[in-house]
């Protein structure tokens, strides 16, 4: 088969992580790319060159883009606020999306995209490391086939120098970032979290802190599943240089360790000392597994619904912060 032709949209440094891996594929060719900042796109062009190939060809303006080179898809890594918008622009142009998370900056949007996959029938993936990898789709198996038992609470935290890291960037201008570091890192957490549980939160209450940024980069959540379950979520922000996470789950019958980029799966079931690593398969990796699910070797583990489903828990976490912690009830 013909390589995949895919559009790579906004060449910042997590696009240029992405760019990395694609070009050690044979079944993928980048044949153009859309970035508006020539500093940018020389970044992710050396990256070719390193590599021997020539650069493609930067096309700023989308619509243009869309018009001009045939292609099969579209992977969106742009500022969030810009999601919403240039999603729609490539599926209407019958191209299948894979796009960065959060998905877009509210619900309206989230219900406007999810209209639009439905009307043109094209594939729509959030990249949701988690919810794309073997551990924790192992561990929502695991939880629904009730080898924890009760579902009894989850623990969930999310660790970073976020807040150093990028100030006087457009992650902390809320018109394009949307929230803070919860929104941002922490969208893997409220993901993975929602995912692992199965079900949706009954309520929830927040406290969020901006520590004098523009945008939130501490935040406490507790919840209450629909099922009656507790959840607590911790994002530090503003720690040592670092990124990690660590997620407990506890059930009747057995407590499950993980992360919230599927970075592990520990199991210590009744009976035991201790936890116990779970044999996995190597995580593939966003793009690989995107591609997997338009071959149709997977369901698709993050359609739209999985960022409507983040904002809307998103959502009741400021409403709860914004009134002092009060508790939020979800429908």
């Amino acid at each position: 088969m013909s390589p995949l032709r895919v559009a790579v949209i906004g060449c910042g440094s997590m696009a240029r992580h992405h760019i990395r891996q694609m070009l050690l594929r044979p079944d993928t060719t980048i044949p153009v790319v859309c970035e508006p900042s020539p500093a940018a796109y020389a970044e992710a062009a050396r990256l070719f060159e390193e590599r021997g190939l020539t650069p493609p060809p930067n096309e700023p303006d989308l619509s243009r883009l869309l018009a001009t080179y045939p292609l099969d898809a579209a992977f969106i890594i742009t500022p969030h606020a810009y999601h919403h918008d240039q999603a729609v622009a490539c599926l209407e142009a019958g191209l299948d999306v894979l796009l960065e998370k959060p998905m877009v900056l509210n619900t309206a949007e989230a219900e406007s995209l999810m209209a639009v996959q439905r009307h043109t029938g094209r594939l729509l993936v959030v990249a949701f490391p988690g919810s794309l990898s073997p551990a924790i789709r192992t561990a929502a198996r695991l939880l629904r086939e009730g080898e924890l038992g009760e579902l009894l609470s989850i623990s969930a935290t999310v660790w970073q120098n976020w807040g150093p890291n990028t100030a006087n960037t457009w992650r902390q201008v809320p018109e394009l970032a949307g929230g803070g570091f919860l929104f941002d890192t922490g969208a893997h957490l409220l993901n993975t979290v929602v995912d692992l549980a199965g079900e949706g939160f009954a309520e929830v209450m927040a406290r969020l802190d901006n520590r004098g940024r523009p945008v939130e980069t501490m935040g406490m959540v507790m919840g209450r599943l629909v099922s009656g379950a507790w959840v607590t979520m911790h994002a530090c922000g503003e720690t040592i240089p670092s990124c990690a996470s660590d997620v407990r789950v506890f059930g009747t019958r057995a407590i499950l360790r993980t992360g919230i980029w599927g970075e592990r799966l520990e199991l210590q079931r009744y009976g035991r000392h201790r936890l116990r690593k779970v044999p996995l398969p190597d995580s593939a990796g966003v793009w690989e597994q995107f591609l997997a699910v338009r071959r149709g070797d997977m369901p698709n583990p993050c359609p739209p619904e999985v960022g409507l489903r983040m904002i809307r828990l998103y959502d009741a976490i400021r409403a709860s912060a914004a009134a002092g912690g009060q508790p939020i009830a979800l429908s």
